[in-house]
C-alpha cells in the first residue's frame, strides 16, 4: 500500500470512529427536547440538516461539484434512495423511543455491524479471514442474547439495522463527494418531513427560545458525524466500519447505565461482554496482519 493511500485508509478510519462517537452521544441532546412530538423532531432534523449541509458546500465554495455530482448518471437516484432511507431510519427510531421500545431500538445498532458485515462479504465481495469470522460469531451470540431475552419478533430493531446497513452499502458505491452527497439526499426528503410535521399537529406553540435553538442546532448534530461517516465508508473495508460501529451502541450502553441510571440486567451483561470479545478478537486480527505489512 502506498503511503498516500495509508493516510487516506487512517483518516478514513478515524472519521468513521468520531461518527460513531457523536451519534453515541446523541442521546445527551434528545433528553433537552423530550417535550417536543417525535414527527416535529424528525421534520426539523431533516431541513435544518439539509440547511447546514447546503451551506457548508457554499461556504466551501463546492457549487460545482454538487451540480456535476448531481448531472452524473445514476448518482442522484442513488441519492435520493440514501435519503429516503435515512428519513425511514430517523423515524423508526424516534418513533420506537417514544413508545417505550428502547431495547429495541438499542438492539437494532447492535445487529446493525453484522448485517454491514454480511453486505460487504456477499455483496462487495469483501473476504474475511477464520478469526473475523469467529468475531462475527460472538458478536451475532451477543445479539441472539438480547432476542431471545426480549421475547418477540424484534420488527424495529430490523428496521434500523437494515435501513442504515443499506444506506451505507448504496453511499460506499455512490461516486459522490460527503458534502455534497449529503447535501442531495437531505433536500430530496425536505417537504415529506414538512409533510410529516403539518400530520403531527404542530406542538410548538408553547415552545421557548431555548427550545428552537436546540431544533435549528439538530442540523449540525446531525450533519457533523453524517459527513463524517460519508467521508470515512469510502475509504475504509465496509465490514470495518461495521465493526466500529458498536462504538454507538456501546456509549448508548454507558450513558444508559451510568448517566441515567438504567439497571444493567444479567442478559445486558453477558450481550455486552460477548460484543467487546468480539470487537477484541477483530482488532487483534487486524492488528496481526498490519504488522507484517508495515514490516
Amino acid at each position: 500500500m502506498e503511503p498516500s493511500d495509508k493516510r487516506e485508509s487512517l483518516a478514513g478510519l478515524l472519521a468513521v470512529v468520531a461518527s460513531f462517537v457523536l451519534w453515541g452521544a446523541l442521546p445527551i441532546y434528545w433528553k433537552q427536547l423530550a417535550g417536543v412530538p417525535a414527527m416535529v423532531i424528525v421534520a426539523h432534523r431533516t431541513c435544518w440538516t439539509a440547511a447546514f449541509s447546503l451551506l457548508v458546500v457554499v461556504l466551501c465554495r463546492r457549487g460545482p461539484r454538487l451540480v456535476a455530482a448531481i448531472r452524473r448518471p445514476g448518482v442522484t437516484g442513488r441519492l435520493v434512495l440514501t435519503g429516503g432511507l435515512v428519513l425511514v431510519n430517523w423515524l423508526t427510531y424516534i418513533w420506537g423511543v417514544n413508545h417505550g421500545h428502547v431495547l429495541d431500538t438499542s438492539m437494532g445498532y447492535y445487529i446493525n455491524p453484522l448485517v454491514n458485515i454480511l453486505l460487504g462479504r456477499f455483496i462487495l465481495g469483501e473476504q474475511l479471514r477464520p478469526l473475523q469470522w469467529l468475531a462475527v460469531a460472538l458478536a451475532a451470540a451477543g445479539v441472539a442474547a438480547l432476542v431471545i431475552a426480549q421475547g418477540v419478533f424484534p420488527w424495529i430493531a430490523l428496521v434500523l439495522a437494515v435501513s442504515f446497513a443499506l444506506y451505507a452499502l448504496v453511499r460506499k458505491t455512490a461516486p459522490v463527494d460527503a458534502m455534497e452527497g449529503l447535501t442531495v439526499e437531505t433536500g430530496v426528503v425536505v417537504i415529506p418531513a414538512i409533510a410529516l410535521a403539518s400530520l403531527s399537529g404542530g406542538g410548538l406553540a408553547a415552545a421557548d427560545g431555548w427550545t428552537w435553538v436546540l431544533l435549528a442546532g439538530t442540523g449540525v448534530i446531525t450533519g457533523i458525524p453524517l459527513l463524517l461517516f460519508a467521508y470515512g465508508v469510502r475509504r475504509v473495508r465496509l465490514s470495518t466500519a461495521g465493526f466500529c460501529q458498536y462504538i454507538t451502541p456501546s456509549c448508548l450502553f454507558l450513558l444508559g447505565v451510568l448517566a441515567y441510571g438504567e439497571p444493567l440486567t444479567a442478559t445486558g451483561a453477558v450481550s455486552f461482554g460477548l460484543i467487546w470479545t468480539a470487537l477484541a478478537v477483530y482488532s487483534a486480527d487486524s492488528l496481526r496482519r498490519r504488522r507484517p505489512a508495515a514490516a
